[in-house]
């Protein structure tokens, strides 16, 4: 039977953190749906109604391009050992550009500093639904190590060939939708509410 709480209890952030991956879904009312799977080390819990992660260069940028048009986001964990759990974060996101200066803070605040090769942004989410269920019908999986093929092929591309490659292939959507990855500090939209809290460097 799935359950419902209006933020992160002690639980939830435990479960969070023993899991090896996690999923991002995000969408406009006319876009396709995104769905993108992350490493659950690029992810912080800020505060019981706050996470962020690290997010670095792809091949495409849906996310950031619809939390500029939409804002709603949604991150799922699903337990691949132990006792089964599916934990979905539903909010409003927002993304910190690598350009912006409380990008500098959340890195120091958040991730001790250590940015890896071909970082281009942090996505906020702020939590106003977290939701669980059995997860009964979810795989057992072996966790085998990360994968070093993203990291090497961020350092082989260096900084001005991630800036090169970014502005070839993430300025706009699978669906023709502005990223705003290159627009410049403060003329960012990141989301069409203008009361979306923006993340606070510390807690």
């Amino acid at each position: 039977m799935g359950k419902k709480f209006t933020a992160l209890e002690p639980t939830h952030q435990e479960f969070i953190q023993r899991q090896q991956i996690f999923f991002v879904a995000s969408a406009t009312a006319d876009s396709r749906v995104n769905v993108s799977p992350k490493d659950v080390a690029s992810l912080r819990i800020l505060d019981a109604q706050r996470v962020a992660y690290l997010d670095q260069t792809g091949s495409g940028n849906e996310t950031a391009a619809h939390l500029r048009a939409d804002g709603r986001l949604t991150l799922m964990f699903c337990a691949l050992e132990g006792a089964p759990v599916i934990l979905r974060l539903y909010g409003r996101g927002v993304v910190v550009a690598r350009r912006n200066p409380e990008y500098a803070e959340m890195l120091a605040s958040f991730f001790d500093g250590a940015e890896p090769p071909g970082a281009r942004q942090i996505v906020v989410l702020h939590v106003d639904l977290v939701q669980t269920s059995c997860g009964y019908g979810v795989p057992l999986f072996d966790f085998k190590g990360e994968r070093a093929t993203l990291r090497r092929w961020a350092e082989a591309k260096g900084e001005n060939g991630i800036g090169t490659y970014s502005r070839a292939n993430n300025v706009v959507s699978i669906d023709g939708l502005p990223t705003g990855i290159l627009d410049p500090v403060g003329d960012e939209q990141l989301g069409p509410a203008s009361d979306v809290p923006r993340a606070a460097p510390n807690l």
